[in-house]
């Protein structure tokens, strides 16, 4: 599987103008595909919407938005200073995306790699994740296919800024977090956004 992250960075002043055009434009384009998550970001780079959207791989991804839909996208160009698009690879580990609510705040993590060491993070994520997602649960994991190379984004829902705060005090007391890496796994950026689904994303 594949996610493809749409980030728009908004005019200052512009979100919920936008909000509410996508908000009447999604119901149509999601009858073509589905839609995984639709936020505002809350801290981190301000005035952004971005939406999820999952495919089963490229050639998916090209036919369905090949396919016409009325009122899509909807009319936000005016409202717009920037669009960044990735494409993600989906981790072995990352849960099928569907409509759950899963929190009212989610923190996207993206850490970047020397070149060759994001399968060596995914092997050791993957031995460690059961005791993670004891504490709060993993959204989506995924590394960049198509964008900025050697990134590994990481979505996870909390309920409220305490609630994230204390989840990520106990996982290191209890030392189930992060993962262990190998010594030659070399981190060279970090960085992370709080954002806020809106009211007709899937994922709450």
């Amino acid at each position: 599987m594949i996610m493809e992250v749409r980030t728009y960075t908004l005019q200052p002043g512009a979100t919920p103008t936008v909000m509410d055009l996508f908000a009447a434009a999604v119901p149509a384009r999601t009858k073509v595909s589905p839609i995984a998550g639709f936020f505002r970001s809350e801290v981190g780079a301000l005035n952004q919407i971005m939406m999820l959207w999952p495919y089963a791989d490229l050639t998916e991804r090209e036919r369905i938005r090949a396919i016409k839909v009325d009122g899509w996208p909807p009319p936000i160009r005016k409202y717009g200073v920037e669009l960044d698009v990735k494409i993600l690879h989906a981790a072995p580990f990352s849960p099928k995306p569907a409509p759950q609510k899963y929190g009212n705040l989610y923190e996207i993590r993206q850490y970047t790699y020397a070149p060759g060491s994001i399968s060596k993070v995914i092997d050791a994520w993957g031995k460690q994740l059961d005791a993670r997602v004891k504490f709060s649960p993993l959204v989506f994991a995924g590394q960049t296919e198509i964008g900025l190379n050697n990134v590994f984004t990481h979505i996870w829902a909390y309920k409220d800024a305490a609630d994230r705060e204390h989840v990520r005090g106990e996982v290191r007391k209890a030392g189930v977090w992060p993962p262990k890496m190998e010594a030659d796994v070399v981190t060279l950026r970090e960085q992370n956004a709080l954002v806020i689904p809106a009211p007709f994303s899937p994922w709450q």
